[in-house]
């Protein structure tokens, strides 16, 4: 039975999850959607409903596409779904778990990692966060869970673009940058954008891409820069931001290493589990390309939380600079910590 790919819709309260996800739902794109929701929202996806089946909280629509709410946990309702598909009950080609608007994702992207049952049937696609422009400010003061959903993201939709000021705009997308430079960045306007960049992104993917804003490396002083990120950016337009002069300091930040030096897969790898099991909780999304002692092919490695796994990737071109990248974000990192462990742990 083909494996199911999955996406993780996030972002807080207001950003416009529901209208992206009615946005890709309605485009002809020939694939029969599934959408899980924490709950359903006073606005329904389609009111083109064909068939509603209380018991089981499942709704098809006329395009093929199935909605359904979760009545316990996620992995009994991905488990369901699964089941279901695969006696020829239901009829799907892939999965979008939209959360609730406080919801940490970090949870949600866990389920696919460590349950065998919903492992087996499923691929986690990418985490997709809105960030509603007008509020986004406030909510990433006042709100963790809108800092967090944005450090745990593959793609970030900047929505309500229209109702905002440019110096709001160009205050909200280095902050968001800094917070995630992983993931690109894009203003939307009532969900429309190309299904490339919501569907297939391979976020969690284990393969040798690593895309980190190269203007976040270049602002912190280049390709040397695998010191501590901890500067604030200082933009002027951060008052229009607050209201008043102070500048924000986010507790989602990012930590971007490279080393021109192999490292020793011994010492990585010790370094690694000591790290996790005590900083885990704080690592939200960390990804890395190494060059590692004792091979010619890359190392690619990636984690959400404790969970971590790694692979052999393609082999290193002969004119190609054999140098490690890794980006780690997460809640309040241990820069120091991650700079000396990994120092330590080159060849």
């Amino acid at each position: 039975m083909k494996i199911i790919s999955a996406t993780i819709l996030t972002g807080f309260l207001g950003s416009g999850k529901t209208t992206l996800l009615k946005r890709v739902l309605s485009e002809a794109h020939g694939q029969k959607i599934a959408v899980i929701e924490n709950e359903f929202g006073e606005e329904n996806i389609d009111n083109d409903i064909l068939i509603a089946d209380s018991e089981e909280q499942i709704i098809q629509m006329s395009n093929g596409c199935i909605c359904c709410t979760i009545r316990e946990d996620l992995r009994e309702t991905l488990t369901m779904l699964a089941a279901k598909r695969h006696d020829g009950l239901l009829d799907f080609d892939r999965v979008i778990i939209e959360t609730t608007g406080v919801a940490d994702p970090g949870p949600v992207a866990q389920t696919f990692f460590m349950d065998e049952d919903v492992a087996e049937s499923y691929m986690l696609d990418s985490i997709i966060t809105l960030v509603d422009a007008k509020h986004a400010a406030q909510q990433l003061n006042d709100r963790q869970e809108a800092r967090r959903q944005v450090g745990f993201a593959d793609q970030i939709f900047v929505s309500k673009s229209d109702l905002v000021d440019e110096e709001v705009l160009d205050a909200l997308i280095p902050r968001l940058k800094k917070m995630n430079p992983r993931a690109p960045v894009e203003a939307v306007h009532f969900g429309e954008t190309q299904l490339t960049k919501v569907l297939d992104l391979q976020g969690f993917n284990l393969n040798a891409k690593l895309d980190i804003d190269p203007n976040f490396l270049s602002e912190e002083g280049g390709a040397d820069s695998h010191h501590d990120h901890d500067e604030q950016c200082g933009h002027s337009s951060h008052k229009h931001e607050h209201g008043s002069h102070h500048h924000h300091d986010d507790d989602v930040k990012s930590f971007v290493y490279r080393a021109n030096r192999p490292f020793d897969p011994t010492r990585l790898e010790d370094f690694f589990g000591a790290v996790v099991e005590v900083h885990g909780p704080k690592m939200l999304r960390y990804k890395g390309v190494l060059d590692m002692k004792g091979t010619d092919r890359k190392v690619i490695f990636q984690g959400v939380h404790q969970v971590m796994g790694s692979d052999l990737g393609p082999e290193w071109k002969p004119d190609e600079v054999r140098q490690s990248k890794m980006v780690f974000i997460g809640v309040d990192l241990p820069n120091k910590i991650l700079q000396e462990g990994l120092d330590a742990s080159l060849a």
